[in-house]
């Protein structure tokens, strides 16, 4: 029983079926392997590719706002392809995306703490 169950999670894994919650690692190994570009250009490529799809994102709200009505699952849609983006970047940058993100919800948190949530620049 045993064997078929360790075959039955490695057909899920090959065939990305997902079982459990996914985790960032996960998902940013997944995405690098779909990842084809020049690497000689890569940080520029991905960021270009990042704000192109945040932009398709942004597309798809304003004219959910003109007019009235939208398909929020196309724009979740996009928002997988940012998250793409975000993740193969993060490999490139050679710091992993669960690390990005626990950065961020630190710095997010002590902004918090502090009072300074709002407002602009880095060093709040």
């Amino acid at each position: 029983m045993q064997k078929l169950e360790e075959e039955a999670r490695k057909f899920m894994h090959d065939n990305l079926v997902i079982a459990e919650v996914m985790t960032a690692d996960f998902y940013e190994a997944r995405a690098g392997q779909t990842a084809i570009f020049p690497k000689e250009k890569a940080l520029e490529y991905l960021a270009l590719g990042l704000t192109s799809e945040a932009g398709e994102v942004a597309g798809k709200v304003k004219k959910l706002i003109r007019d009235g009505k939208g398909d929020k699952e196309s724009i979740a849609y996009e928002v997988g392809d940012v998250l793409w983006y975000c993740a193969v970047l993060a490999s490139e940058l050679g710091v992993s995306l669960n690390t990005i993100m626990q950065k961020n919800l630190e710095k997010l948190h002590g902004r918090k703490e502090r009072g300074t949530l709002a407002g602009s620049g880095d060093e709040r």
